[in-house]
């Protein structure tokens, strides 16, 4: 097994906190460090970019049981994401660390769904190895976005395209994404790039598109590398125009395509999203009628007692919320604890201060109406 070297003493100290949470589940970072230099990587809102060999911050036991002592992580239920912020997976090394933090979770008979998201090689030995895990519901997300400038990324797609091959011909019990990202208006959204990501369907489960996050340390290293303005602000949610979505859903009529992560993972599991989109039900006009079906008929808007519960868990103030059949709407929380309590309840949680508009399904106003 390749080592790894210890995390520097200078690490920034978001990075040795190795949980934390995400919309699509608790996640756990405990390998930092990525040569492949993507350039709209989230490494750079984490002062991580430059550092282009992976590190251990800690070992994979004890990183483990940092994430089933987490206050928010609930057997069987909680979502889980390993190594989706600090560095990719499948490197050299990096997949050691992945596979033997899978295999310390599955040993303690934990069957929660399990996100993984490469870009990079995926084996079949790999899959092997993943085939063997007995109780985590696990879905490899492959990243794909059929860029061609090295600027932006220089790991060529075809990469991610043999890594769907693999899987498609050697796994049974994990799922794979077809997860397209980013898609950039006037970048990779022309009518050959539709046609692939088409094609390329066929070898997935489901397929996810989302757009850019176009935060100012993006646009500024894209900036330093000569790449032009991509959009033309920044935005704190992804930037993903309306004509550019209407375009792809055209081009995928008939293929199982989904607007959210959470959404494909349930379809490829065939159950129902833990994120509860269902009650925004703009979100799912494109699903599959049997996905749809699935989300329907789980579909409850929670009573206020287990949403009061959760809340004191989460410690928000229970007086500034309202439910109704969409969502619940807290005020002044962090993602952390809205999350925590979206998917425990199945049901869609909203902040106040940062209002989602129907029919733009939680993304930057650019390029809408």
């Amino acid at each position: 097994m390749p080592t790894l070297r210890p995390a520097p003493a200078d690490l920034p100290a978001e990075l040795r906190v190795v949980v934390d949470y995400r919309k699509s589940g608790l996640s756990l970072n405990h390998v930092v460090g990525c040569p492949l230099d993507c350039g709209y990587c989230v490494r750079h809102l984490f002062r991580n970019f430059s550092m282009k060999q992976p590190h251990l911050v800690m070992d994979d036991v004890k990183a483990v049981d940092q994430l089933v002592g987490h206050w928010a992580f609930r057997p069987d239920t909680t979502p889980l994401q390993i190594f989706n912020r600090a560095t990719d997976p499948f490197l050299p090394g990096v997949k050691e660390h992945l596979f033997a933090t899978l295999e310390e979770l599955d040993r303690r008979r934990l069957a929660n769904p399990t996100l993984v998201i490469t870009r990079w090689k995926i084996e079949p030995d790999d899959v092997a190895r993943l085939e063997k895990l007995k109780y985590l519901r696990l879905t490899v997300l492959i990243t794909w976005s059929g860029i061609a400038d090295d600027r932006i990324e220089p790991a060529a797609s075809s990469i991610a395209e043999n890594s769907m091959k693999v899987l498609k011909s050697n796994a049974l019990r994990t799922k794979s994404i077809l997860y397209w990202r980013p898609v950039i208006a006037g970048l990779n959204d022309s009518d050959h790039h539709l046609e692939r990501a088409r094609e390329l369907s066929f070898l997935t489960d489901a397929t996810v598109f989302t757009g850019l996050f176009h935060r100012q340390e993006i646009r500024d290293y894209f900036r330093d590398v000569g790449v032009p303005d991509l959009y033309p602000s920044v935005a704190r949610r992804k930037i993903l125009p309306a004509e550019t979505e209407q375009r792809i859903i055209a081009a995928f009529a008939g293929r199982p395509l989904f607007r959210k992560t959470s959404c494909g993972v349930a379809y490829a599991h065939q159950t129902a999203d833990y994120n509860g989109h269902f009650g925004i039900r703009e979100i799912c006009d494109i699903c599959p009628v049997e996905q749809f079906g699935r989300c329907a008929s789980s579909h409850r808007q929670p009573d206020l007692a287990a949403i009061s519960k959760l809340a004191e868990l989460a410690q928000l103030d229970v007086t500034t919320m309202d439910v109704n059949g969409r969502r619940i709407e807290v005020q002044g929380s962090t993602e952390q604890q809205r999350y925590f309590m979206q998917h425990s309840l199945n049901f869609q949680v909203h902040d106040r201060g940062s209002p989602h508009f129907y029919g733009r399904h939680g993304r930057a106003e650019v390029g809408w109406d």
